[in-house]
């Protein structure tokens, strides 16, 4: 994940800069990055009791740990902090004070869509990125890491279509990377259900309608057809019809699979107006 004005389109952090522009992820943490130096912790564990290496980290994307200072660590940390309190206090919903003052509500509700609608099983805990431009509020996004969504997953319920991808600490309460709290608290707020709802409908209406979401799949497969992509990959990895960790469903043919994604992506929207406007 990269800052571009073609990607990540963050203001860049110069040394008298201290509001931005950062990308910060909450992903695993291995070597260095599991130190001070190149990460901080959350306030607070997430879903249920930790275990005490169940602890939820930011990483520093950009720029890179080393080449912040001491100031830019600390305001960043400050600021995730900030929020977290906010969003915890018994004031969380008010528009001046609480949440609403750290961070851009529309990009929040735009990530939770895209990863409950996928079903997800790495998001919201692992490759998880945000980013925050200079003298403006935090966004998430953008999204990422999308192999073990659509129904493909065989633990911790990952090829369901009928629950929240956000509660996967309560389908596997002893895996170490954890959900902030952050998506149920936000939940709490009618102002942001509300906002949820009406961006759903939206969508619905347009890009995430049936026959669009069916129109997408069916050219997207019949362009990997007509380009031979299809034939030269199983030419190339002779898988199909085989198990990959972590295949929920395993396909004979490559119309059977795309016939699952496209059975499966129907079945989740559906599941999701009715839970969406239950909220």
């Amino acid at each position: 994940m990269k800052r571009d004005k073609n990607r990540v389109d963050v203001s860049k952090l110069k040394d008298d800069d201290i509001t931005g522009g950062y990308i910060i992820k909450i992903d695993k943490t291995t070597g260095g990055s599991a130190g001070t130096d190149f990460s901080f912790s959350s306030l607070y564990d997430g879903f249920g009791e930790s275990n005490g290496s169940q602890k939820i980290k930011f990483l520093y994307e950009y720029p890179d740990a080393e080449d912040l200072s001491d100031q830019q660590k600390a305001y960043i940390q400050g600021y995730y902090h900030g929020f977290e309190q906010a969003l915890k206090s018994s004031q969380f919903a008010d528009e001046t004070n609480g949440y609403q003052k750290y961070i851009d509500v529309p990009s929040f509700i735009d990530f939770f869509i895209l990863n409950e609608l996928s079903h997800n099983v790495d998001a919201f805990r692992i490759s998880t990125f945000m980013h925050k431009d200079k003298g403006e509020k935090l966004k998430m996004g953008p999204i990422w890491d999308f192999n073990l969504a659509f129904g493909n997953a065989d633990y911790c319920r990952g090829e369901t279509t009928d629950d929240w991808a956000y509660k996967f600490n309560e389908y596997c309460p002893n895996d170490l990377s954890r959900v902030p709290f952050w998506w149920g608290r936000l939940l709490e707020d009618p102002a942001f259900v509300a906002a949820l709802q009406a961006r759903w409908t939206e969508l619905r209406g347009n890009v995430l309608s049936q026959a669009k979401v069916q129109s997408k799949i069916a050219t997207h497969s019949a362009n990997l057809i007509y380009s031979n992509s299809v034939q030269r990959n199983f030419d190339t990895f002779d898988v199909l019809g085989s198990y990959l960790w972590p295949n929920f469903f395993v396909g004979d043919t490559y119309e059977e699979e795309v016939d699952y994604l496209d059975d499966w992506v129907l079945q989740r929207l559906q599941w999701m107006d009715t839970a969406i406007a239950n909220l």
